[in-house]
């Protein structure tokens, strides 16, 4: 699945778990709906990495995966990234056959 809309925060790495092995970094995004939503994602151990080049205000896209579990009788879910690409720029030109790079 994917999102796109505006980030409006980023977080720090965090380290969770009585291990302390366990990282883990929030993005929030608004979405481009009429009536936008907040949006709060999660990128966990190596992707949190991922986040260091974007800003707030930026818009993307965010490759995401829906999480649930159960814990004592509860039921709960979470929003997990795991690719993030920037809207709006211009890609890189391939070049034409017969160019010579400088």
């Amino acid at each position: 699945m994917e999102l796109t809309g505006k980030i409006i925060k980023i977080g720090e790495t965090e380290t969770v778990g009585s291990a302390g092995t366990f990282k883990k970094r929030q993005i929030v995004i608004a979405t481009d709906e009429q009536y936008s939503q907040s949006i709060p994602i999660d990128f966990v151990q190596d992707k949190c990495s991922i986040l260091d080049s974007y800003n707030v205000d930026e818009q993307v896209k965010v490759s995401i995966n829906i999480r649930g579990n159960e814990y004592q009788g509860k039921y709960y879910c979470s929003i997990q990234g795991w690719r993030i690409e920037k809207l709006g720029e211009s890609q890189p030109q391939q070049s034409q056959e017969g160019d010579v790079p400088f």
